[in-house]
């Protein structure tokens, strides 16, 4: 019995075939190869062709049949994971109109900006739980005052995933409400499509899918899909969600008080919280989580993005370390200085506005050089601590709304394959980190074996899941802590 989980990214598709049973990922295969294309026909702008991502999903699935023996008669169920934010919109017939206006696309802030004032701050912070700001709802209002007559075509608009189930199931045009929170289409208050939000920018209603659970039967493979991919038809499609939501899915993080984290180019922190709340500056996104709502539970996903964190040590790698120096040589090189690196601090914010110091863009900067003592390996480890007091940082808020973060979950890979920022993070934060071995395609085929009732809850769907290391705080944590306090008072914020 196979399960299978696609991820919708925006630099490829991928694919795995996961075991239910033993929870053994048999197959797993991406396309392309290489990057796939983004379009900026203006600066700020980026698009890319829904039917690119059916074509690469195609591509992906036949290369993971064949490395699964050539077969998919034994698919189960089909789960989607895709990147946020993006904007499909469909006709009748199902197919675009245009190009999807993507997550890094920024045209749509103006728009954004004058709902959150017209609509009043405190009036969508209390609703949405977010400032409209560039997500998706934005991006349609743009389409309606730029291309009026391509709006009046539209039947529905979609996220990326929800038209790529569209396209498995022959037509069916579905949503969830996990959904439609990223979009900032859904009033948490009043639990409906924001009355707000559609009125202001003059939406009808009709334009939103027909909203499903995120865990259940949404629709079936179709015949015509079933003979060109080699699917069963009437596979049922049981789970869609966006790429974080689904990255804390991949760690079985569902429960208030749990993290997820990556910490690849830009670190993202994914945090559940157990009641409706907000931070009030804005400085993280609150979304439904994918079990928001079961059983009548408030389950909130709050999303910390930092620019600046793989990024850095990269930098520190092509800039600063020994030509040829590995990423394992380097994390050696650091750990050859005391903890706070005799105070010398890295901010390594150098990436870009970041949201969590409310949209400035302050730069990176190396703070307390002393000549007589610093050498390259102060440099490294001051740079692998101001990535973690960066994490650490950005947790301090969510505290603040209200989350107890007792257990930071990751993948084995990116910044978490690195033990000194492992485990600076563990002890400035007190939380234990636990490290796995898991994607977001594997993670989306498990969400489509509860939404199929394959397994009973996300304990039992993921009690196979690989452990592969567990980080708990230093005992002494006091030079930790002196380290990050100086880096936030030289952070000035």
């Amino acid at each position: 019995m196979l399960l299978l989980g696609y991820d919708i990214g925006t630099s490829s598709v991928k694919a795995a075939l996961v075991d239910a049973q033993t929870g053994q990922t048999v197959a797993s295969a991406q396309y392309p190869d290489s990057e796939a294309p983004i379009m900026a026909k203006q600066p700020g702008w980026a698009e890319q062709d829904p039917e690119m991502w059916w074509e690469e999903l195609k591509q992906a699935t036949a290369r993971a049949a064949a490395k699964a023996g050539g077969s998919l008669a034994d698919v189960k169920a089909i789960g989607i994971s895709y990147q946020m934010h993006g904007l499909v919109c469909v006709g009748k017939d199902g197919k675009p109109l245009r190009p999807s206006i993507i997550w890094c696309d920024g045209r749509a802030v103006p728009y954004g900006n004058k709902a959150f004032e017209a609509i009043g701050g405190e009036k969508c912070l209390q609703h949405l739980l977010n400032s409209p700001g560039n997500f998706t709802a934005a991006k349609l209002a743009w389409v309606k005052e730029n291309e009026p007559e391509l709006f009046a075509k539209i039947d529905k608009i979609m996220l990326p995933g929800d038209y790529i189930a569209m396209k498995l199931s022959g037509g069916d045009k579905k949503t969830t409400v996990s959904g439609l929170s990223e979009g900032m289409f859904w009033d948490f208050k009043n639990n409906e499509v924001s009355k707000d939000v559609m009125n202001y920018y003059g939406f009808s209603n009709d334009l939103i899918a027909e909203i499903v659970p995120t865990f259940s039967v949404q629709s079936t493979v179709c015949q015509a899909i079933a003979d060109e991919l080699g699917i069963p038809a009437g596979t049922p499609i049981s789970y869609r969600g966006g790429d974080q939501p689904n990255n804390a899915l991949s760690l079985n993080v569902m429960k208030p008080g749990e993290i997820a984290a990556t910490g690849g180019t830009s670190g993202v922190v994914y945090g559940v919280l157990g009641e409706v709340n907000y931070d009030k500056l804005s400085r993280v996104n609150t979304f439904a989580h994918v079990n928001h709502g079961e059983g009548g539970a408030t389950r909130l996903g709050v999303l910390l993005c930092i620019n600046g964190t793989g990024i850095c040590n990269a930098w520190m790698r092509r800039t600063v370390a020994p030509e040829g120096m590995s990423y394992p040589e380097m994390n050696d090189l650091a750990e050859s200085v005391p903890v706070g690196a005799e105070g010398l601090s890295v901010i390594p914010f150098g990436n870009g506005a970041e949201r969590v110091l409310q949209n400035e863009n302050v730069g990176a900067s190396v703070l307390g050089i002393n000549f007589n003592i610093h050498k390259k390996a102060h440099l490294v480890r001051a740079a692998h601590e101001g990535i973690a007091f960066s994490f650490a940082y950005g947790m301090e808020i969510m505290k603040g709304m209200g989350m107890e973060i007792s257990t930071i979950k990751a993948g084995h890979a990116n910044m978490f394959l690195n033990p000194l920022f492992c485990r600076t993070l563990a002890t400035v934060t007190g939380a234990t980190i636990e490290l796995y071995e898991t994607d977001g395609s594997v993670g989306a085929a498990y969400g489509a074996g509860i939404g199929a009732g394959i397994y009973k809850d996300s304990d039992d769907a993921f009690k196979t899941l690989k452990h592969k290391a567990t980080i708990k705080p230093e005992a002494d944590a006091a030079p930790y802590k002196a380290a990050y306090d100086l880096w936030v008072k030289r952070l000035g914020k």
